[in-house]
């Protein structure tokens, strides 16, 4: 079946390079073809890596001067706008064109070959350095990169980066577009002069948090555990190593490509038999998953806290939710970094369709009342056990919040 051009829509992606531009574009797939819709990505970098000869891993082939590679770059992206033109013409209705289309020249070349067909462009914007590092980290672990160490590997893509910002011209003279920031989900500017069929659908996907399963998982059992008390750094006893192993075995037929835990031992003692039983898993350690800080009151049980630090225990009854221990946190003052914790383990996921955090009572505590509202009064006694773990599913249509038993 054929659709008019009212109907068809090129959806053509920008950026510099590791700013989630390709996570954008499936999860865009993903959903348009759930929708019934017949989608396609193509890829510029896949084209290239596909059908190249030369060894395009070195940051040089980039670069804007060297003319063969320019050439030879200009000759893939052409060859993938003909192949999305086939696929519309034969009854394709969404086709995605993933590359970085940085440069108004680049833009305008594409324009003219898909002449009065509807083009919404989307620009990926992520200015943060952190994230940027992480996601760099993912890239360099690509096949492509297999022939360089790690080191050598982080240097040419960072490279390959500053040439495309020697070219990159942020969108503005363009008719539709929507500049997204790729790490909060934000819009930052959109233009829409022409009308541009599944608009609504897409920028709804753009801001939307998706979870196709997420895992969250108190760590095991810890000899401060054992005797009440809160914070530190306490190994898993003898049972938490148990724990772990049967969490292993439980996960084991599900694939879990990342593990994010805290920088504590507890939690990566948690996910290491884990990793074990999986056949390509990365522990991500993030300070952002920390335990509350609890100041003062640090290593002490909570018998000792009422007997030598009344005045603390009266005052935390009051208002668990706000109270801050002196010289350390609140449940409030954790939601900030809790916030980016979450938002960083979505993004490094890259649309993996099972994500696992390993964390600590009162940091899990926060992470399932960033996906299913509570009273932030109520927050405080959400109930974390180590013997269960929560699975969560978020989209557009529904959200799934289930306490499972391993």
């Amino acid at each position: 079946m054929s659709h008019s051009n009212q109907e068809k829509l090129y959806v053509v992606m920008v950026g510099l390079p590791a700013r989630g531009k390709s996570t954008i574009a499936q999860k865009l797939l993903e959903n348009l073809r759930k929708d019934s819709m017949k989608s396609m990505i193509f890829n510029n970098g896949d084209l290239r890596r596909k059908l190249s000869k030369e060894n395009t891993s070195y940051s040089k082939f980039y670069d804007p001067r060297n003319k063969a590679g320019v050439e030879l770059r200009e000759k893939y992206a052409f060859m993938n706008m003909q192949r999305a033109r086939r696929f519309m013409a034969r009854g394709g209705q969404v086709a995605i064109v993933d590359a970085a289309n940085v440069s108004r020249e680049r833009r305008k070349k594409l324009e003219n070959f898909l002449d009065g067909r509807r083009i919404l462009y989307i620009e990926c914007i992520n200015s943060d350095e952190d994230i940027l590092s992480a996601n760099v980290e993912r890239k360099v672990a690509h096949s492509e990169f297999s022939s360089l160490s790690h080191g050598t590997a982080v240097e040419n893509f960072r490279h390959r980066i500053s040439y495309y910002e020697e070219i990159y011209e942020t969108l503005g003279s363009e008719k539709n577009y929507i500049k997204l920031d790729s790490f909060h989900k934000r819009i930052l500017a959109e233009e829409l002069v022409d009308p541009i069929p599944y608009y609504y659908r897409i920028r709804d996907l753009l801001v939307t948090p998706t979870i196709k399963n997420l895992y969250l998982i108190r760590h095991g059992e810890t000899y401060f555990n054992l005797e009440d008390r809160i914070g530190g750094d306490s190994p898993l006893t003898e049972r938490g190593i148990q724990q772990a192993e049967a969490l292993a075995y439980y996960f084991q037929n599900k694939k879990i490509p990342l593990i994010f835990t805290s920088a504590l031992q507890r939690t990566i003692q948690t996910a290491e038999p884990i990793k074990k039983l999986q056949k390509d898993c990365t522990i991500i350690p993030m300070k952002e998953f920390n335990e509350i800080d609890s100041g003062v009151c640090e290593k002490m049980s909570y018998q000792e806290i009422r007997m030598q630090m009344p005045e603390v225990s009266r005052a935390r009854k009051l208002d668990k939710y706000n109270y801050v221990y002196p010289t350390g946190e609140s449940y409030a003052t954790m939601e900030q970094r809790i916030e980016r914790g979450i938002k960083k383990a979505i993004y490094l996921s890259d649309n993996s369709d099972n994500i696992m955090i390993v964390g600590h009572r009162a940091v899990n505590r926060m992470i399932l009342s960033y996906f299913v509202y509570r009273r932030k009064e109520d927050v405080p006694y959400i109930y974390i056990p180590q013997s269960k773990f929560y699975h969560i599913v978020v989209n557009q249509n529904k959200k799934l919040f289930e306490l499972k038993r391993f």
